[in-house]
């Protein structure tokens, strides 16, 4: 994935993005869990490699929207049917009672709600 000149922030972005469709930027920021300085470069790289439009919003001006844009939604579904080829190895090799343990760990991630402003 280094390869197609995405970082694993990169990557991060488009995810969160596709997860949450019209995201603002801080609440970008908040679920990333990073400063504004630390996302400004990477955000701004996403947007000029056409994988994520800014738009204004229309409640609040001042306000930025985050979307994928269709190479974006395209990069996003690669990445993930990469992601679940990895899982299944792993998941193979790891066994039953891990395999169950992940999931439980990530069924109550679930449960969490997304930061909100």
């Amino acid at each position: 994935l280094e390869r197609r000149g995405l970082s694993r922030v990169h990557q991060r972005i488009v995810f969160f993005i596709s997860r949450y469709p019209n995201l603002s930027v801080k609440e970008l920021l908040a679920l990333l869990g990073v400063t504004k300085q630390a996302l400004n470069t990477p955000l701004r790289q996403v947007i000029e490699m056409r994988l994520v439009n800014s738009i204004e919003s229309q409640s609040d001006k001042r306000k930025r929207l985050l979307e994928l844009t269709d190479a974006g939604l395209r990069l996003e579904q690669s990445l993930r049917r990469e992601q679940v080829k990895l899982l299944e190895h792993v998941f193979a090799e790891a066994g039953e009672t891990a395999v169950n343990g992940w999931l439980s760990v990530n069924l109550a991630l679930g449960k969490t709600q997304m930061p909100t402003e």
